[in-house]
């Protein structure tokens, strides 16, 4: 294809693949300043699995007493230390419900209302001259991970990025809709977030800083713009789902495709939400572990949607009663947005570091699948919905089947569930939750074929010692030849 002028070239470059444009549903509480809760929460309980790796262990029992940002929980491998978020006593260590669906190892603190602060994790002296080295301590320390809602530990994407990044990007799409989490807080905060940025940036020795936000987020681009110094770009993009999603976002600000498999670092980026800029910030500069967040509470089912400031930890009935409490029989509640949400089965739950909604949609706004209306039609518009160049459709026949070994092959762990397909799908067919499905089939086979190879390995090896543990044979095992004919005969 030939174009005309290098900027129309260009255009098409800057541009991912898919998408769809469902409605934003932002005005409830995109004018809202983040507020406090109005009463804070009588428990928080702290989940021990709340980033990607093995769940953190705990490092307090029932009894102890803890202040605001002293650790509670250790990770074991990759992962992220978690912190008190209010001061008080441990009255329980055991298993809770988590926003993921399986309940999980908890520290169960009861708040005792006087935020005693715990000492801070670095005291500064000049933040700006900090190396490498100590800004990935510091991050590590104060248990920072990706708050867009990918929970990978941030010190580990840095020191994965190191010597491979040209260009660091903040995340401010903020395309899911409903949420205005970031956006109030790239309004309200713009200096957290760009001075956190370039903290990270300077961390990769690099010197230029990459802002992308959603061009429905004007007033808070007009913000950034105000506070950004000469080292930082404030982006405005064209409104698309799923923007937000890093793969779609790199393609949108470089033009560069992370290849299938691939990580942002493989194209050159590093990509970073706006909250987890801001948490940096309160690192370095304040020495403040992450101990509270933004959390949007929204939707038609609560009858005062708004923006908190929650401590980590507080359970998601206690936010919808801050909110007003229930609006009738809600229709669904959802940790997170319509998009890529996780259905709620116990509000006893607990809001975790990359929880950044809380949206109860009432009957109106949300109602179970129509029966007889899920047979696919082939109509395609799943796959032209899809950012990742899938083939959804595909997944859903081979999954129904049965054929889970075909699924690896058609790329199904490429997907990153963003649910553009199952949105576009006119016969309202639930593909995201069968990918997730078909994904966990495919876990599942991997596991058994690693398991295989290893015992055919262990098996292998275990024959190659005896081998050579066998003891050599004497010469009085060793078999007399026989006679020769000829000397049997002349004898």
């Amino acid at each position: 294809m030939m174009f005309g002028n290098y900027k129309e070239v260009k255009a098409m470059i800057h541009r991912f693949f898919g998408g769809v444009h469902p409605r934003g549903h932002k005005e409830a509480t995109e004018a809202l300043a983040v507020a406090p809760l109005p009463q804070p929460p009588e428990q928080v309980i702290l989940a021990m699995s709340q980033h990607v790796g093995p769940p953190c262990a705990p490092t307090v029992a029932v009894g102890d007493s803890v202040t605001v940002g002293q650790v509670v929980g250790e990770p074991a491998g990759l992962g992220a230390p978690i912190h008190a978020s209010v001061s008080g006593k441990v009255v329980a260590v055991e298993p809770r419900p988590h926003a993921g669906g399986s309940p999980v190892m908890s520290v169960v603190i009861e708040n005792d209302g006087q935020n005693t602060p715990a000492d801070p994790i670095f005291r500064p002296a000049q933040p700006e001259k900090l190396t490498t080295e100590q800004v990935i301590d510091i991050v590590r320390a104060a248990g920072i991970t990706g708050m867009g809602g990918a929970g990978f530990p941030t010190h580990a994407k840095l020191s994965s990025a190191l010597g491979k990044a040209d260009t660091v990007i903040l995340n401010g799409a903020e395309c899911e809709p409903y949420l205005t989490a970031d956006h109030r807080l790239m309004l309200e905060q713009p200096k957290k977030v760009i001075e956190g940025g370039r903290v990270l940036m300077r961390a990769l020795g690099l010197e230029k800083l990459v802002i992308g936000v959603e061009a429905n987020k004007l007033d808070a681009v007009d913000a950034l713009k105000a506070e950004a110094p000469s080292d930082v770009e404030v982006r405005p993009l064209r409104v698309r789902y799923p923007q937000g999603a890093e793969k779609q976002l790199i393609q949108n600000i470089t033009g560069r495709q992370v290849p299938p498999g691939g990580l942002p670092a493989n194209v050159g980026c590093a990509v970073f939400n706006v909250s987890t800029a801001a948490a940096v910030y309160d690192a370095v500069f304040d020495g403040k572990p992450l101990t509270h967040r933004i959390v949007t509470v929204t939707g038609k089912g609560v009858v005062h949607p708004a923006n908190f400031l929650v401590p980590i930890g507080t359970p998601m009935e206690f936010l919808v009663e801050a909110a007003g409490g229930l609006k009738g029989n809600p229709g669904r509640v959802l940790c997170g947005g319509p998009m890529m949400g996780i259905a709620q089965y116990d509000l006893a739950a607990p809001i975790i570091k990359g929880n950044n909604g809380l949206l109860v949609m009432s009957t109106r706004e949300y109602s179970p699948t129509p029966k007889g209306v899920l047979t696919c039609i082939h109509c395609g518009r799943c796959v032209s919905a899809c950012p990742m160049h899938l083939v959804p459709l595909t997944f859903n026949q081979r999954f129904s089947a049965g054929h889970f070994d075909q699924l690896e092959g058609l790329r199904i762990l490429d997907c990153i569930e963003c649910g553009s397909c199952a949105y576009s799908c006119p016969a309202h067919i639930p593909l995201v939750q069968v990918i997730r499905a078909g994904k966990n089939e495919v876990r599942k086979l991997q596991t058994a074929a690693k398991a295989a190879t290893e015992k055919a390995e262990a098996e292998a090896k275990a024959a190659e010692e005896a081998a050579k543990t066998e003891p050599e044979a004497s010469p009085a095992d060793v078999p007399a030849e026989p006679a020769k004919e000829e000397e049997a005969t002349a004898k």
